[in-house]
């Protein structure tokens, strides 16, 4: 299960089911769960853990320093969950004693090829990168996002769930929820209907999340009354309530 060319740390903590392919590295303080696959010439440091029946595909960098001029050595971590597939080329940072000490990931998400989370980002569950997507530091997405090719997120942005990036997005601003945003920067085009459509949302909530849409972009009204309207609709219409919880923790404006 352990190709005998793999160079693992006696320090790395591998549980059974493992399997490791032909010259990747593991490091010291790595400890990696049940039924993960790791393919050829991936490397993998520590401090990192990482959950259940992964996938991690070859020339992979994960869990390697932050590229951050600030770091100096400090014993930082990267957290990745169960089931996620991380495809060639990825890279993963630590985090840095200056933001949250520890990048984190869910489960369930899809890192397609040369995509790149960087220090301190906190990745939800259900989400796709797709190719050369970038999170610049101290991101934070939520469940179920997708990033279409070559989009990216600056430093400090928040992605609210359910939200599809479109490719080349240059996302410079926070992403409520449920929206479809595209532009160089990214400014909103309308809800995801479609994705929600998929994740069993019914279509009294699409109509609903649609209709919120309207009061926070085509009503006319400041941000602060759009808000309080949004709350009152989220007392009859939960789903709602995503926008309202997001816009009080939005902290770069948000996408107009």
């Amino acid at each position: 299960m352990i190709d005998p060319r793999a160079a693992i740390s006696p320090e790395a903590e591998i549980a059974p089911g493992v399997e490791v392919g032909p010259f990747t590295v593991i490091g010291p303080q790595v400890s990696i769960g049940e039924g993960t696959w790791i393919g050829p010439h991936a490397v993998i440091q520590g401090p990192t853990s990482i959950g259940r029946e992964c996938r991690i595909f070859q020339f992979a960098s994960v869990g390697d320093a932050p590229q951050d001029k600030k770091y100096a050595g400090e014993p930082t971590r990267l957290e990745i969950g169960d089931r996620n597939v991380i495809r060639e080329c990825t890279t993963i940072n630590r985090g840095t004693v200056t933001g949250h000490g520890v990048t984190r990931i869910g489960d369930d998400n899809l890192f397609m090829a040369c995509s790149h989370v960087a220090h301190d980002c906190i990745v939800g569950n259900h989400c796709v990168m797709a190719n050369y997507t970038v999170l610049a530091g101290h991101v934070e997405i939520g469940d179920w996002v997708i990033m279409a090719g070559y989009a990216g997120v600056h430093q400090f942005g928040k992605v609210g769930a359910h939200a599809f990036l479109g490719n080349n997005a240059a996302v410079t601003r926070d992403v409520p929820p449920y929206l479809l945003v595209s532009g160089m920067p990214a400014e909103p085009k309308g809800v995801n209907s479609e994705g929600l459509r998929r994740r069993g949302f019914t279509p009294e909530q699409i109509v609903n999340i649609k209709n919120a849409y309207r009061v926070l972009y085509r009503s006319g009204l400041k941000l602060a009354e759009a808000t309080q309207r949004l709350a009152e609709l989220a007392e009859t219409q939960p789903e709602v309530g995503a926008f309202v919880d997001f816009l009080g923790r939005a902290t770069r404006s948000i996408v107009r």
